[in-house]
């Protein structure tokens, strides 16, 4: 894509997983920047980081670090809160992928392929959406544009890369341990998360739902501004390192067929359907890391409820999750003339 104009960028949490993500993927998408700022913490500050044939040293997040910045892109944890809306203060466009302004109603919460348009009217700061919730969303929209959904029940099988670094050592290093025998002492999870499964992602919250499950709920209702859909969420955290999975169970307001729902997603933009399951192909993590899109598979009708759907559907969340769809949006603000 050619872009007229080039934006001062400044990358909020530059050395975490989702930090490096986003220079991944401006790398490859050839985001235009005039100028780029890498910030961290404290402890990360006077870290190098090469992007594009240039090192850049990481500075530590302060209130002055956004003078003169156009576009800062958030990966999310406790800078959110403290410097998001102080940025937005200075005119910087900020896209956020924590959740601290998701639900807010000043804050658009955007899917290009779904609410694109939600992006014209920003007061300066957009939100990523939650990634199982772009997975889902994504997902089901091209469906909900033929029939209005009106329930869904839905498992999230997560990966530990959702977690951040200490998720994916934590995998590494049980995995060894059990294996070889060694007692095991689980931190970045409430239990062992190696060879077992842990219903169970963030805070309690009521109906003894948990905050990751509500999430589900409540940012599908704000992004599709429909908020008579009744959403079912059960979480999961599995001991996969990239990429989560959903099984997903919809009911429609008219009949779609499994056929019928096979072409519609097939048509979809950066939906990739991989649905022949007597020859064993169907979306997997394994096969989803480093892609943008979302796969979907395991189309079918419900063997009781005549407007009852079931599909499974799979994405790298680090990336469409999270990365890939905050530069997205950033793309669809240039390419709107809203920044």
């Amino acid at each position: 894509k050619r872009f007229m104009k080039k934006l001062n960028v400044a990358i909020v949490g530059a050395t975490g997983a989702v930090g490096q993500e986003l220079l991944k993927v401006m790398d490859e998408h050839n985001f235009p920047y005039a100028g780029l700022k890498l910030l961290a913490t404290k402890n990360s500050a006077g870290k190098v980081i090469n992007f594009q044939g240039k090192d850049y040293v990481v500075e530590e997040t302060t209130a002055d670090s956004f003078d003169g910045v156009d576009l800062a892109l958030f990966a999310g944890g406790p800078a959110s809160r403290e410097f998001g809306r102080l940025a937005q203060s200075k005119g910087v466009v900020v896209i956020d992928n924590s959740s601290t302004f998701r639900l807010e109603p000043d804050v658009p919460l955007i899917i290009p392929e779904v609410n694109g348009q939600a992006g014209k009217d920003h007061q300066g700061l957009i939100a990523n959406p939650n990634c199982s919730t772009i997975l889902m969303v994504g997902a089901l929209y091209p469906l909900y544009k033929k029939s209005r959904i009106d329930r869904i029940v839905v498992s999230t099988y997560q990966a530990v890369s959702g977690a951040g670094k200490a998720g994916i050592s934590e995998l590494t290093e049980q995995a060894r341990q059990i294996l070889d025998g060694e007692p095991i002492h689980p931190e970045a999870f409430q239990h062992q998360i190696a060879f077992n499964l842990i219903p169970h992602i963030d805070v309690w919250q009521e109906e003894d739902y948990t905050k990751e499950e509500m999430k589900l709920v409540h940012e599908t209702h704000k992004i599709l501004d429909d908020y008579d859909i009744k959403i079912t969420p059960t979480a999961v955290r599995v001991p996969v390192f990239r990429s989560h999975a959903e099984s997903i169970y919809i009911e429609t307001e008219t009949p779609i067929s499994a056929d019928e729902a096979r072409e519609i997603l097939e048509a979809a933009p950066r939906i990739i359907v991989q649905d022949d399951p007597h020859n064993n192909v169907y979306p997997m993590p394994v096969d989803t890391a480093d892609t943008d899109d979302i796969y979907v598979g395991r189309i079918r009708n419900d063997l009781n409820i005549e407007n009852g759907l079931a599909l499974w559907v799979c994405f790298d969340q680090i990336r469409k999750g999270a990365a890939a769809n905050a530069v997205q949006i950033a793309e669809l603000l240039l390419e709107n003339d809203w920044i």
